[in-house]
């Protein structure tokens, strides 16, 4: 069995007390439902992710930090930026990039994605590739053109090696946020299946068969179980239903008990 991500952005909430007092639930909570076969990881705001990342490896937790984004210039007048090193020191190894929400209000391009892609990999954190459709792209019938190109312009130029380092979520915009629509485990499998055809084709069947394909948008307790259970889905990358800790060691018990439990 593939190791499963499960994992979550925090967006901008929760400010370093709020962010360790989930972390203490986390301590309290997660080694009782944690299995072996799951990678959980956290994305917190800057100003947390160090302190987190000290809570977490103190108490023996095995969970990966990331940031939620980065700018590719090593250094230089890029006032209220944060480059790649600077996330390494965090103790971080991850990175979100391409979220719908940078590109869409922060006018963020896939070229520039793709810039930050390698400024991330230079220094050793892992890219975590974002890539949705709009509403409209999907009611166009053009959604697995959208997310596909996003995915290939954020990945042009890796090695085999680098790719294999790299994440990619598929998170559909019109299912992200307090009113969105999750995509069914069907529809979820389908543009998964598109990106996995993507990356065999530009990367090779055995590298495009290991890079892992996350889903997220309204994943929930209750329908964690058949995505995953889709072809393709490597794993969660889950919104408001993580932000709570004790609802996110919910999931992960769920996922252990109706998913993993069942494969073995």
């Amino acid at each position: 069995m593939k190791r499963i991500m499960i994992g979550t952005s925090w967006k901008m909430n929760k400010p370093l007390s709020a962010a360790l007092h989930y972390c203490e639930t986390l301590a309290e909570q997660l080694p009782a439902v944690l299995h072996p076969a799951i990678q959980p990881f956290f994305i917190p705001p800057f100003t947390a992710i160090q302190p987190v990342t000290e809570f977490l490896q103190r108490h023996q937790l095995p969970c990966l930090t990331g940031a939620q984004n980065m700018h590719y210039a090593e250094e230089g007048a890029w006032t209220g930026e944060i480059s790649a090193s600077m996330i390494a020191e965090t103790g971080a190894t991850l990175v979100e990039l391409g979220h719908s929400e940078r590109r869409h209000a922060f006018n963020e391009t896939d070229g520039a994605i793709n810039k930050k892609v390698h400024a991330a990999l230079r220094h050793g954190l892992r890219p975590l590739v974002c890539v949705g459709d709009s509403a409209e792209e999907k009611q166009w019938g053009v959604s697995p053109e959208t997310v596909i190109r996003q995915m290939k312009i954020a990945l042009h130029g890796l090695t085999a090696q680098q790719v294999t380092q790299t994440l990619v979520a598929y998170e559909p915009v019109w299912a992200i946020g307090e009113q969105g629509i999750p995509a069914t485990p069907q529809e979820a499998a389908g543009i998964h299946l598109a990106l996995r055809g993507a990356l065999c084709q530009c990367f090779g069947d055995e590298i495009g068969q290991k890079i892992p394909l996350l889903y997220g948008g309204s994943v929930n307790i209750d329908n964690a179980v058949e995505l995953l259970s889709q072809p393709n889905i490597d794993g969660l990358f889950i919104g408001r239903a993580a932000w709570d800790a004790a609802g996110y060691c919910a999931l992960i018990k769920r996922v252990v008990e109706d998913f993993i439990a069942k494969q073995q």
